[in-house]
């Protein structure tokens, strides 16, 4: 399974009603947490689960969700979380 595809998996949790996932590692080459493996990434999903929540809760609830996923596969994550009123 891919990380892309580990990350939708994971990202399931949050019930998003949409979701897009770029892999940015290729402009990071070289950089130091490339050289451990993990990827840079930018997220933008919209959920339900955001509503209610400031930014930092949203990003909190998408780290929780991702879990294991950052602590090797995913060294940076750009991300935009939007409830579905928002988008």
């Amino acid at each position: 399974m891919s990380v892309i595809d580990a990350m939708r998996a994971s990202l399931a949790a949050l019930e998003p009603v949409a979701i897009e996932i770029i892999d940015d590692s290729a402009k990071h080459a070289g950089h130091a947490g490339a050289k451990g493996g993990g990827g840079h990434f930018r997220l933008a999903i919209v959920s339900p689960r955001f509503t209610g929540c400031g930014t930092m809760e949203r990003h909190r609830l998408v780290y929780d969700a991702l879990g294991p996923l950052m602590k090797r596969e995913i060294h940076a994550l750009g991300i935009s979380a939007k409830t579905p009123d928002e988008h």
